[in-house]
């Protein structure tokens, strides 16, 4: 969803302006209020400190999930292919996700927040622990014992009998994806008694790295056609409308990157957050990911679009927070992040006269990594790159296409 910059939320009449929900994120000012209502302002330390810390937490996932992406390419272990955004979805997202916003708006106007948060906590707790584990587990292939064997284990729910049986849950993993289970878990359960920053950072990273691996665009021209209309659809719903201010103020889940402000003053219990949501890392993020595997394609030994489009978003993301921090007021990330991560490599294909060839690049058929599987589940579809303001709106977007999918614990 979106970032919110502040620990507490305001009263109705507070001055500080509040940045809007949307799978796209942005900065706001620095002067906030905190839980006792006390005009808090940070220092020009610990407001460098959290702005710096967002900016390289928000590089960690589109980095490691880029690198990833080519690897779940690569890899012939699984016949499992990743979610594929076409042209269509693409151009459907936008609509589909302002639909989702404006229904969260309704739903917090019209039912309790309380209840609903409990909900999403339930549910986000069960997508944190996958996502996680899925992120742990090359990491803990390399380093789990040797000495202790493997053995498989299979989690299997069905409904009907005879032929008009159907598979409802069938979750295969092993000793290593156990134990990354378990740790996930333990996170999980941290997140839902105690809401700490910390937690909802794993989370956080954990869902983002595995979109910008798991959400593949199929061309440039798909990646231009989602980077720009969710343009207009962020500047619209933060400039034009209060929806994603109510929402932002409402809901809560382990969609955004947080990190306090006051951090120097108060340690781990500070509580005046500078905020980012996961939808200015994915979204961009899948887009750098495809000008990797381009880069790849090109069997020229370099990585030069794909650290042309690195660079533009570290460009795009850090004017975001100036522009914010000068003027005090809500900024929309992709309003900045689109025109520099889809400038800066076209630019470049320019100067190296291969145009042609970045815009005809098709992504190969690509497979995901034999990691813990979730082979069937009907009622959730998608990937965690959709936690930006719908993770439905993913759903719905690519449950029409014709090819058979079996979701990872992470594309859940």
């Amino acid at each position: 969803m979106a970032d919110v910059d502040q620990g507490s939320v305001p009263p109705p009449d507070a001055s500080v302006p509040i940045p809007g929900l949307s799978p796209d994120a942005e900065l706001n000012g620095t002067d906030v209020l905190n839980a006792t209502a006390a005009k808090f302002v940070a220092t020009p330390e610990g407001t460098a400190l959290a702005y710096g810390s967002l900016l390289f937490m928000a590089l960690l996932p589109i980095f490691f999930g880029a690198l990833r992406s080519v690897t779940c390419s690569k890899s012939k272990n699984s016949s499992d292919m990743p979610e594929t955004i076409t042209g269509r979805d693409a151009a459907r997202f936008p609509i589909i996700a302002s639909c989702t916003l404006f229904g969260l708006y309704l739903f917090f106007k019209v039912f309790s927040q309380e209840y609903i948060n409990l909900l999403l906590s339930m549910y986000f707790f069960v997508l944190g622990i996958l996502a996680l584990a899925h992120t742990l587990s090359p990491l803990m292939a390399k380093v789990f014992p040797a000495s202790i064997p493997i053995k498989q284990y299979q989690l299997l729910f069905t409904q009907g009998s005879g032929e008009a049986k159907e598979e409802v849950v069938n979750y295969e993993f092993d000793t290593k994806d156990l134990v990354c289970l378990v740790i996930g878990g333990v996170v999980g359960v941290w997140y839902v008694l105690k809401k700490h920053w910390v937690a909802n950072n794993l989370f956080g990273l954990a869902f983002a790295l595995n979109g910008v691996e798991l959400l593949h665009l199929n061309n440039v021209c798909t990646g231009c056609i989602l980077l720009g209309g969710l343009f207009v659809y962020d500047v619209f719903w933060v400039f034009g409308t209060n929806v994603m201010v109510t929402v932002a103020r409402s809901f809560e889940a382990p969609i955004k990157l947080v990190f306090p402000q006051d951090l120097l003053e108060r340690g781990m219990d500070a509580s005046n957050f500078a905020m980012l949501g996961l939808g200015d890392i994915v979204i961009p993020g899948i887009f750098i990911a495809l000008l990797l595997r381009f880069d790849i394609s090109l069997k020229k030994n370099s990585r030069t679009y794909f650290y042309a489009s690195f660079l533009a978003y570290i460009f795009g993301l850090g004017l975001t927070i100036f522009i914010m921090h000068t003027f005090k007021h809500a900024q929309p990330a992709l309003l900045y992040l689109v025109p520099a991560c889809i400038g800066f490599p076209v630019l470049v294909a320019l100067i190296k006269g291969e145009v042609t060839e970045m815009f005809s690049f098709e992504s190969p058929e690509e497979f995901i990594p034999s990691s813990p599987r979730l082979t069937s589940f009907p009622t959730v579809s998608g990937s965690p790159a959709s936690l930006a303001s719908s993770m439905d709106a993913v759903a719905m977007a690519t449950s029409s296409s014709p090819r058979r999918r079996r979701l990872q614990p992470t594309s859940v």
